[in-house]
């Protein structure tokens, strides 16, 4: 017993050594997106490269192999911690042994340039500058995927890197279940000839204004700026560096309020999550998010279900009134809740509403099947999107700007990604159901300011668990269910019938 707790002890060393390194490739990361110039990105993407290459050699070591070995066949295996940080390690260990430091090395200084590449190229409206890029991604890619080996269809060696467990089949179940109640419903919302006052967050919304009020809603919700902070970046994001180091980013558009501030709420969820991983753990699996699926429930939570509700605004009206006292000088806090809470098909996922928000992830993740698996050529990706686009959401695509090139992620090679997004939908849905159930009447406590109970909430179910749990067990240990998609269902349901008085 003494050699393995010896041996625990070590990879714990190691592991947190690992992670400091990481955690450097983060801030580089940061960095990237934030603030460096231009023409450093060909110093940066050398940078990158060679930083993911020590890294991966550091962590597929022999001597890591050994180390676990040691502690699983003696009996410290039977520890609840010790467990949890053994088999999420052997999982993340023998996966990234079957990557080359050759290929790790080529995705971290692809993703640089292409990452810079996407920039220009959506400022320029320009796909075609873009397209060798994604040409290379898919090719690395399917290196990747063969590396790790798959059963069923390829995206499942990718979409593990994601959310462990989950399969491409099992997605599309989850997505045909959603389909037709959420197409009925946004039927129902169209033909109700109601219209939610749209107009009043198209006013003019200085972004120094914009910039105070979303930072006073992110404290307000318990964002700690002593340990984080934000930015403007051309595609907002969250990056936990480390404890004491959360950094998210924004973008703002005078001539609409929405964009900044719900962003803002939504990367302040996963700056929530970061803030509340337990510390101490940094650097091992219990200090790590479950998964991107459930990274992103806590996101949604603070955007849509917290954020857009009706005792939410009746808390920060007056502040947004403060801030902006002309453009909101005749606005009635009824027709601000039912702007906010606007259903209509729009081009850009970033900004579209919760209801045909997973529509916008279905497209993609059908885009993405096919690229990997040939069935949709990249010089033919504009032109089905586009096509898609309008058969699932009803709206045209004036450019690729506003089309195929509005997100960053296949840039940086996140193949794979998208389909977490709804996966954090549902699990928001369920947790804030058992939330409301545990707090009581959690409408009260938003108009009066109160949003600690519902974070220590999250804190002590979910953001201090680290990885003790997968995601489908943490959810049935949490709301005694399996994930379901009614929550949701109910959720949006509800906000239709408030809105467009839809039954």
């Amino acid at each position: 017993m003494a050699n393995a707790e010896s041996a625990y002890r070590d990879l714990i060393t190691l592991l947190k050594e690992v992670a400091l390194f990481g955690s450097i490739g983060s801030l580089l990361g940061w960095d990237e997106r934030v603030q460096l110039p231009p023409k450093g990105a060909d110093h940066r993407a050398n940078q990158s490269s060679l930083l993911a290459r020590k890294v991966h050699e550091q962590f597929t070591s022999p001597r890591i192999d050994e180390l676990l070995r040691e502690v699983e066949r003696s009996g410290l295996i039977n520890d609840g911690d010790i467990a949890a940080n053994v088999r999420e390690t052997r999982r993340q260990y023998d996966r990234a042994t079957k990557l080359p430091s050759s290929l790790v090395e080529e995705m971290a200084r692809t993703e640089v340039l292409a990452q810079n590449a996407w920039a220009d190229a959506r400022k320029r409206n320009d796909f075609p500058a873009f397209r060798p890029w994604l040409d290379r991604w898919l090719d690395l890619k399917k290196q990747q995927a063969n590396c790790y080996g798959y059963q069923g269809h390829i995206y499942n060696a990718l979409l593990e890197d994601f959310e462990p467990g989950e399969t491409a089949e099992n997605l599309s179940r989850v997505f045909d279940a959603l389909r037709g109640p959420l197409v009925d419903l946004i039927g129902r919302i169209v033909s109700s000839g109601r219209q939610a006052p749209l107009e009043i967050l198209e006013r003019h919304y200085p972004a120094a204004a914009q910039a105070a009020l979303a930072r006073e809603a992110a404290v307000a919700v318990g964002f700690d700026f002593d340990a984080g902070r934000l930015d403007v970046s051309v595609h907002p994001f969250c990056s936990g560096i480390g404890p004491g180091d959360t950094r998210m980013t924004t973008r703002y558009d005078e001539k609409y309020f929405g964009d900044a501030f719900f962003g803002v709420l939504h990367e302040t969820g996963h700056g929530l999550y970061d803030q509340g991983l337990p510390a101490d753990h940094f650097g091992t699996p219990l200090g790590e998010a479950v998964s991107l699926g459930i990274h992103e429930s806590q996101s949604r939570m603070w955007e849509n279900l917290v954020g857009r509700s009706r005792s939410f605004w009746r808390f920060f009206m007056p502040r947004a009134r403060a801030a902006f006292p002309e453009t909101l000088k005749d606005v009635k806090e009824d027709d601000w809740y039912r702007a906010v809470n606007d259903v209509r098909p729009s081009l850009i996922r970033t900004e579209s509403d919760e209801t045909t928000y997973n529509l916008h992830i279905l497209l993609r993740f059908e885009l993405e099947k096919a690229l990997l698996t040939g069935d949709l050529k990249p010089a033919d990706l504009p032109a089905v999107w586009n096509q898609r686009m309008k058969e699932y959401l009803g709206v045209d695509v004036p450019d690729d700007a506003r089309g195929c090139l509005q997100d960053i992620h296949w840039s940086g090679g996140a193949i794979g990604y998208f389909p977490t997004y709804t996966l954090g939908n549902l699990y928001a849905a369920q947790f804030f159901e058992q939330a409301r159930k545990d707090l009581g009447d959690l409408d009260a406590q938003f108009s009066r300011g109160q949003f600690t109970p519902l974070l220590d909430w999250l804190r002590k179910n979910i953001h201090s668990q680290g990885k003790r749990y997968r995601a489908p067990e943490l959810v049935g240990r949490i709301t005694g269910k399996a994930l379901s998609a009614e929550p949701l269902l109910a959720h949006l349901r509800r906000r239709a019938s408030e809105v467009y008085g839809v039954a």
